[in-house]
């Protein structure tokens, strides 16, 4: 096998996340008084960092746009993260790559402690040998940065034999700032152009074809 340690995004990837992050959003929003973005610009809620979400989409300065990530967590820790659900076929996918012999852990721009709630919730957490995510204070938000920090933390040194996969642009620019490989997910939140024009090496169209790709490589 050419890939033994396999690093996994969460939204969009993992899980089907749309419904309690954007309701998370429109919370924090309502508490302040702003105007909701059109639904498609919402949906770009779903990946990147939140700060970073809230000052590009909704055009707030720095201190604004802390404050709504305050209101989206006081919203998304009691409800938000459980409108969520898995995608089909993903827990068979995990079951075989992990049965296989493959390390299997998570690398998200979520905050690392509700990532852990979350795959605790689906009963999906045995299936990593470790959960890696941002910092709630923003200090570690960005994607290459969740990476590096899975790496290092995980003593992963082996980037050759090492895979990223994640369905938006910023998985796979975080992967290559890691000298990883990629595989972009089209069944999640971003599409074929998004994924090849940032860097992916992999195209998989649902997650029994993720299965396929790291069984052939």
């Amino acid at each position: 096998m050419q890939y033994k340690t396999i690093l996994f995004d969460l939204d969009g990837t993992i899980t089907d996340s749309g419904e309690g992050i954007i309701n998370s959003v429109l919370y924090a929003l309502k508490k302040m008084n702003v105007n909701v973005p059109e639904q498609r610009e919402l949906y770009s809620f779903i990946g990147p960092p939140l700060i970073d979400s809230f000052k590009t989409v909704c055009h707030l300065d720095r201190h604004t746009s802390e404050q709504a990530v305050s209101y989206y967590r006081d919203y998304y820790q009691s409800k938000g993260m459980y409108e969520n659900h898995l995608y089909e076929g993903i827990v068979e996918v995990l079951a075989d790559l992990k049965q296989a012999g493959y390390a299997l852990y998570i690398a998200t721009s979520k905050p690392e402690i509700y990532a852990k709630q979350i795959l605790t919730h689906f009963d999906l957490d045995h299936y990593f040998v470790g959960i890696y995510g941002a910092s709630l204070d923003s200090g570690r938000s960005k994607k290459g940065d969740v990476i590096r920090y899975a790496l290092q933390s995980a003593g992963i040194t082996n980037l050759n034999e090492t895979l990223m996969i994640g369905d938006r642009s910023h998985d796979m620019i975080g992967a290559k700032e890691n000298e990883l490989a990629c595989m972009g997910v089209l069944y999640g939140f971003g599409d074929q152009v998004e994924l090849e024009s940032t860097g992916a090496d992999y195209l998989a169209i649902t997650p029994k074809d993720v299965e396929k790709i790291i069984m052939r490589n």
